[in-house]
């Protein structure tokens, strides 16, 4: 397979039809579940706020003045939207990932016929999951580390026209390294020998991550971008990585 971004972005699509297959399908109820609780609880706790506080504004400001409240809605969904991406995202990854490993491992079973050890399932996710929190949040001091020079970007006068597309390729990397641990770490892969595999295929990753971080700003479509990151990066460790 050509080594280019569709190739990477077809990988979350292959993801998708992965955890619809009647084998997986259990191993993705779990993590989708948890997904779902925490976008639903961010979307509800941030529009009961902002009507309060359209409430409170009504009563502070002169009835010709009242439709601000149309104008803000379009500000406040945008807000919304980027607020529940960067914020809530990192929290049901962090929730679901002992379960996301295993995701990932029944994932690799089902492609390549081979387990990964002896044991496993529901009993080795539990044995691994204060380890496996850990991780993901050594995960998390390394991309708020990481953005640091793009957020400074943002202050620089003409260079900061460029820093959107430049923050979004950050994006798209922190997510090719989030969601391609999980096969690897099931492999005893480090967190610094996996950087080193995906930078050998840097293309490929950015369009994997560029099509998850796209996706996963589209409602409805969000709830299963995680648990499809997971297998589609499963599979593009077992077709482009592994080796």
């Amino acid at each position: 397979m050509p080594v280019n971004p569709v190739s990477g972005a077809g990988y979350l699509l292959k993801g998708m039809r992965l955890i619809m297959q009647p084998g997986l399908r259990r191993f993705v109820l779990l993590p989708l579940l948890i997904n779902i609780l925490v976008f639903s609880a961010a979307i509800w706790y941030g529009v009961s706020r902002f009507e309060s506080f359209l409430a409170w504004m009504e009563s502070k400001v002169p009835s010709w003045l009242h439709w601000l409240d149309w104008a803000l809605w379009p500000l406040f969904v945008l807000v919304l939207v980027i607020f529940v991406f960067y914020s809530f995202t990192l929290v049901a990854n962090l929730l679901a990932s002992p379960f996301n490993g295993l995701l990932a491992e029944k994932v690799e079973l089902y492609l390549t016929g081979r387990p990964l050890h002896e044991g496993g399932g529901w009993k080795q996710a539990l044995i691994t999951l204060v380890p496996t929190l850990i991780g993901e949040l050594s995960k998390l001091l390394f991309a708020a580390l990481a953005a640091v020079p793009f957020l400074i970007l943002f202050l620089i006068p003409g260079i900061n026209l460029a820093a959107p597309a430049l923050w979004f390729l950050y994006t798209a990397w922190i997510l090719t390294l989030e969601y391609s641990d999980y096969p690897m770490g099931n492999h005893g892969l480090r967190f610094r020998e996996m950087r080193a595999r995906l930078r050998r295929k840097r293309v490929l990753g950015l369009g994997f991550g560029a099509a998850t971080a796209g996706l996963t700003m589209v409602p409805v479509v969000n709830f299963i971008v995680m648990p499809s990151a997971v297998a589609g990066a499963t599979a593009m460790w077992v077709d482009e990585l592994s080796s």
